[in-house]
């Protein structure tokens, strides 16, 4: 090799280390290739092509990123050189070059040069993508959907006064997709949650961001002029959930924040706080799917703060009461049981349920409240089967909440067993407008409790999404019939809640499901539910929840008044 070509390859070689070498720093890309392109072309090369792989798996699979920075479109190639790159994480990096097959073969000083260019190449190559990698694990999760980590991110890039101008941020929550994962299995819920990210992130825009904080919940930070197109779209979108075009309506509850003119993100929470505060309001449904955040919530706040700090002095000085409403049976006037319900006394003041239950149900504190209420009635029921009396059986209602402990049904078992109550005196209800958990859990704790002789129920059935798949893959022993079902006084027996209710009775009754009746209240409903044969009713016909002593009246009557 003359000296002139000699010192030609050198400063370029020199070039290409140097650019190479550059970190944090973006890569010079196209004058790297323009260096490989000269170098190549010196040494009569015909092309050059290299792969990426994360891992020897996919590159026994040929799984990765191809890349061909240099080719003459020459046919009749040959590879001439191929050299292999493993770095410490077992990323793969190769690079191959060709030369056509009359060309002059390289001599061993030529090899040792494209050798070092090939090496020094490689290097960057995997330095490179292995950066791209990193930040792909920082910032993305296993779906490729941004990650909460993005969206801090994003905020403190926009920390400025008035980077916010005429934005908004949301947080959502995909509104019963354990149902869709469950009826199309998890490939047609993926592609559901990939189409409905990619249209949310192709409305937003370069503007803003949409990631995923985790399941199938959203935040993101959007123009307030596209406010109404998203959440048009969030309230009701049609998704596919396979490729042959099935598709789904998926709807979400959603918090929102418009961000005021001249606001500063001081912290990223600060943001998050508002737009979780907002979408806990929505994901209750009292004031509708999509709930926009106000400083008037900062005061609701407050007060479920106060209210989870009241709890424990409240258990532990009896300010926490068990009320019971009867259960009747409207064939022989008996008391067939009861539900149990809390009644919170403070300072001489009763806190209504609507002020502390859903406080409660958004941490762990409801199941407190739950075993502290079947404590109470536990030891009621020992009292009472003491002194001769027939309670029948006594509904405890348990949160969904509970589904998170592994320990459940131990726990219920120890707290019956610890007062010596028969099991066929207990009844646990679990209410059915809490539709966010995973079926599988729901069923394994009914059949272990059943397993036990415990009873079973599901509360107001009829009032959430999921009511007909509920009782299809959960073997309910008792089925609760909310009182939207129960016709109104004089109305025909052709309507549409009549209809309803008594194929709902029919549908229970063939499925072998105790029924009961809730919120009955006149003479003429009585007469209705008679006549198309149930038995069991609870309602202020009868009597309104009652306190202890007032409840223990009516366990020594002979019987209601059903004339």
């Amino acid at each position: 090799m003359d000296k002139e070509r000699e010192y030609r390859f050198l400063k370029l070689y020199e070039q290409l280390a140097s650019l190479t070498q550059i970190v944090n720093q973006k890569p010079e890309i196209p004058q790297i290739e323009a260096l490989l392109n000269e170098i190549s072309a010196m040494f009569r090369l015909a092309k050059g092509v290299t792969h990426f792989y994360k891992n020897p798996g996919d590159e026994q699979q040929g799984i990765g990123e191809t890349m061909c920075s240099y080719d003459i479109g020459a046919e009749n190639i040959k590879p001439v050189h191929k050299v292999r790159f493993v770095t410490k994480l077992m990323s793969i990096s190769t690079m191959t070059v060709y030369m056509t097959e009359d060309e002059e073969p390289l001599t061993d000083e030529e090899l040792i040069k494209v050798d070092l260019t090939m090496r020094t190449a490689l290097a960057f190559v995997s330095r490179n993508r292995l950066q791209v990698i990193a930040e792909e694990l920082a910032f993305f999760d296993d779906m490729k959907f941004r990650n909460i980590r993005s969206f801090f991110k994003f905020l403190a890039w926009n920390s400025k006064p008035g980077d916010f101008n005429g934005m908004a941020a949301i947080q959502y929550n995909l509104r019963h997709f354990a149902l869709v994962n469950e009826e199309f299995q998890r490939a047609g819920g993926d592609m559901a949650l990939k189409n409905h990210y990619q249209h949310i992130d192709s409305v937003i825009g370069k503007s803003g961001i949409v990631s995923r904080l985790g399941g199938d919940t959203f935040v993101c930070i959007c123009k307030q002029t596209d406010l109404p197109e998203l959440l048009e779209y969030l309230n009701d979108a049609v998704v596919l959930v396979n490729p042959n075009g099935k598709t789904v309506h998926i709807s979400t509850c959603a918090g929102v924040f418009q961000i005021p003119d001249g606001y500063t993100v001081n912290v990223p929470n600060d943001i998050m706080g508002k737009i979780m505060q907002a979408y806990q309001i929505a994901k209750v449904g009292a004031q509708g799917n999509i709930v926009f955040y106000s400083d008037v919530m900062l005061s609701e706040k407050e007060r479920a703060r106060k209210i989870q700090k009241m709890l424990p002095e409240a258990l532990s000085n009896g300010e926490i009461h068990v009320f019971y409403q009867p259960k009747v049976n409207i064939i022989t006037g008996e008391i067939c049981g009861a539900e149990a319900l809390c009644r919170w006394f403070h300072e001489g003041q009763i806190v209504p349920p609507m002020d502390f239950i859903p406080v409660l149900e958004e941490t762990s504190d409801i199941c407190k409240l739950d075993f502290h209420m079947l404590e109470q009635v536990c030891g009621h029921l020992r009292k009472w089967l003491d002194g001769g009396k027939k309670p029948g059986r006594i509904s405890v209602n348990f949160s969904r909440r509970h589904m998170t402990n592994a320990q459940l049904v131990d726990d219920i078992i120890e707290i019956i067993d610890r007062y010596n109550v028969p099991h066929k005196y207990i009844e646990i209800e679990l209410t059915e407008t809490t539709t966010d958990v995973e079926f599988k859990d729901l069923k394994r704790v009914v059949e272990d409790l059943q397993e036990h002789g415990i009873c079973t129920s599901v509360d107001d059935f009829g009032m959430g999404y999921s009511s007909l798949n509920l009782i299809r893959v959960v073997p309910w022993n008792v089925l609760k019939v909310d009182r939207i079902f129960v016709p109104m006084d004089n109305e025909s027996k052709d309507s549409i809640r009549s209809v309803m209710f008594k194929y709902v009775i029919a549908m229970a009754k063939e499925l072998g499901l105790e029924c009961i009746i809730e919120g009955v209240e006149t003479r003429a409903q009585l007469e209705m539910l008679r006549d198309i044969g149930c038995e069991e009713v609870q309602g202020y016909l009868f009597d309104k929840p009652l306190p202890l002593d007032e409840f223990e009246k009516r366990l020594d009557m002979e019987r209601y008044d059903i004339s």
